[in-house]
């Protein structure tokens, strides 16, 4: 199931489902550890004697973000309960702290006792083993805890109670109303969420092993009038750092620490916002939701992290919880167009760490830095290969040329030059074919076949072209003629093997038979996007132009959902077996890569108008709260695999920014 509110600060996230159930906990880095392993966090609303769960399907939901914020804005109804349910859920943007308010409205003519039930089914570290639950009377607290690893559960009410404590804020009764510890997941236990049901919870103090936790408020609603209520959770590696957060929220207020959030996340907004012009207003505010997205989905760090939807771990026993180098680059690369300088600062120096002694990056990486796990395997046909996709390699110093294009920020790059430029474009200027010039084979881009490909040749000219650059601008002209010149060998290779006359255009991969043949793989690939991109061709080169109207052509789905397809019978989530007309699911990257041609090639309006029916695309397939997933059903257009897909915010982003350069270019 899509995550379609992300909420974070880069060391604290929170997901929501389109249930508006809290599915995923991550700290103390955006994606390690998750501390619920997907499981649900219930939320239960009694009334009259009546009691629901809000995954109830009779709820009517609206799940959206407060406008240029990282702060939900959620409207909840119930046809029996004759209430509404007003919601706004943020975490702070400093503070490792989960807040909540809702605004209960009571439709009845009658006054009325309103209790809601806040369910915690935390499996610390992403394992149930060992945890502890507990009640603590002084600060009328739940409390959780394995390890380094301490959360507490409280909660404000209208009023105030002759024993609250000295700290609580005035007209406010800080402390949970009822509350029961137990065990779950053994023994036939469900959990405590069953005990909410009947309204009343057990009072159960302490659990321990594989244990959850249920908490309760009550709300007394006149008729016809609303009440709010406040609920946090604080995180912290020991009880001393979660209780100092929740006294500071008693002392405070809930509210000022949603109000600050909501302000700072405005300001980072309004900062950097471009002028539109000739954009609809629907993409225009996707665009900064995008950027609020990604944010969320970055640890503060330097792991720019592709996705963080725990539903996929169950069909294939993994995330996408992990930096991969290339999807980072050009994210990094998007928030740097959109002139978020600090937001890409520290992903460069973590791929300056992660970088190998040889000067290579791997597969993928843990948001910690450590290596994360990988399909692709060190031995074939009884000898050693190495595992790689090295666009990843090139990919990363191409958007740091980039940054440095434009911010020309030498200071930043002086400590980069030695241990990250230099080492990663010597070992991509000598893993080349002697008598090519061409890259070794490594993993394309979709990590599905090795061999020699186009998007990856684009990549490692672009990355050299790079090095380049930095050398030249360093005074270096030796080092910088040598990986000059292994580019342009690139570039000589693929006119000479990778462009095909026969087919009046480039092909996706080439692979080097054992009797000195070459198979020619000419599938219909939208990644041969990479060949013009990233600067090795000319976007208006004849030989681009008819490649991409071909991707257009073969790669369109010819359904009423439309978009772009990855390539030709794409069989990752494959939904139809129709190559014709569904050559794959169609995915958000792709469908903007043609926007990104058709503002490339743009001689005027009416050719850059072109672009807006794709960004049209985006905005109508998007889930309602503004999130991308990475692929979307041909004919449903159901989000599938992950969401959101930090890569399609990112690409989204970077579209809109070149858009806005080629118009203002047009006029100028």
């Amino acid at each position: 199931m899509p995550r379609d509110l992300p909420l974070g600060n880069g060391a604290l996230l929170v997901t929501f489902d389109g249930t508006y159930q809290l599915r995923d906990l991550y700290w103390p880095y955006v994606g390690l550890e998750n501390h619920t392993d997907g499981h649900v966090f219930h939320v239960g609303v009694w009334v009259d004697g009546l009691f629901t769960w809000l995954d109830d399907p009779r709820w009517r939901r609206e799940l959206h973000y407060a406008s240029d914020t990282l702060m939900t804005r959620v409207e909840l109804s119930h046809p029996d309960l004759n209430l509404t349910l007003n919601w706004s859920d943020t975490v702070d943007f400093h503070e490792p702290l989960f807040l909540r308010r809702v605004e209960v409205t009571n439709a009845a003519v009658q006054d009325r006792d309103v209790r809601l039930f806040f369910h915690h089914d935390f499996h610390i570290a992403g394992y149930e083993l060992g945890d502890t639950a507990y009640y603590e009377p002084e600060r009328r607290a739940l409390y959780h805890y394995k390890g380094p690893h301490w959360f507490l559960i409280n909660a404000a009410v209208p009023g105030k109670r002759p024993d609250d404590a000295q700290d609580s804020v005035d007209g406010w009764h800080i402390g949970l109303h009822q509350w029961a510890c137990g065990q779950k997941e053994i023994a036939n236990l469900q959990g405590t969420w069953k005990d909410a049901e009947d309204g009343v919870l057990s009072g159960n103090p302490i659990a321990q092993g594989s244990v959850d936790s249920t908490a309760a408020i009550h709300l007394t609603v006149p008729a016809g009038s609303s009440q709010l209520a406040y609920y946090w959770l604080a995180v912290g590696a020991n009880f001393e750092e979660v209780t100092s957060l929740n006294r500071a929220v008693r002392r405070r207020g809930p509210w000022t620490f949603i109000d600050r959030t909501a302000s700072y996340w405005h300001l980072w907004v309004d900062v950097h916002r471009p002028t539109f012009a000739n954009l609809p207003s629907n993409v225009s505010a996707l665009y900064a939701s995008s950027l609020l997205i990604m944010r969320t989905q970055i640890d503060n760090r330097g792991a720019i992290v592709a996705a963080n939807d725990s539903d996929i771990a169950s069909e294939v026993r993994d995330t996408y919880s992990y930096m991969w180098p290339r999807d980072g680059a050009m994210v990094a690369y998007a928030f740097d167009l959109a002139g978020f300088l600090e937001i890409a600062r520290p992903f460069y120096p973590f791929c300056e760490r992660a970088l190998t002694k040889e000067g290579y990056l791997l597969h993928k990486y843990n948001p910690d830095g450590t290596l994360a796990s990988s399909w692709h395997p060190w031995m074939r046909d009884g000898g050693k290969e190495l595992p790689i996709q090295e666009d990843e390699t090139a990919l990363v110093l191409w958007a740091l040329w980039k940054r440095f294009e434009i911010w020309k920020n030498v200071e930043y790059i002086k400590p980069l030059y030695r241990s990250l430029i230099i080492p990663a474009a010597e070992f991509m200027a000598k893993y080349r074919d002697a008598t090519t010039g061409l890259p070794l084979p490594s993993y394309d881009l979709w990590e599905e076949r090795r061999g020699i490909a186009a998007f990856t040749c684009g990549a490692v000219w672009a990355g050299l072209k790079a090095a380049s650059r930095f050398a030249g601008a360093f005074g270096e002209q030796a080092l910088a003629e040598q990986y000059d010149t292994a580019a342009a060998c690139i570039r000589t290779g693929v006119e000479g093997l990778l462009y095909r006359p026969e087919l009046n255009r480039f092909v996706r991969m080439v692979r080097h038979r054992s009797d000195g043949t070459w198979n020619i793989d000419e599938t219909v690939d939208s990644s041969l996007f990479g060949l013009w991109y990233f600067g090795m061709f000319s976007p208006e080169d004849p030989r681009i132009a008819q490649t991409m109207q071909v991707v257009q052509d073969r790669l369109w789905v010819k359904t009423a959902v439309g978009g772009m397809a990855r390539y030709e019978n794409d069989f990752y989530h494959q939904q139809s077996q129709d190559i014709a007309n569904v050559p794959g699911n169609p995915w958000f990257i792709c469908t903007l890569w043609l926007a990104q041609w058709f503002i490339a090639i743009a001689k005027n309006r009416e050719d850059l108008n072109k672009a807006l029916p794709l960004f049209d695309w985006c905005v109508h397939h998007a889930l309602p709260s503004g999130v991308f997933p990475e692929q979307t059903h041909p004919y449903s257009g159901v989000p599938l695999s992950v969401s959101p897909l930090t890569w399609s915010h990112g690409t989204f982003v970077a579209a809109v920014q070149e858009y806005l350069r080629q118009e203002q270019k047009l006029l100028s």
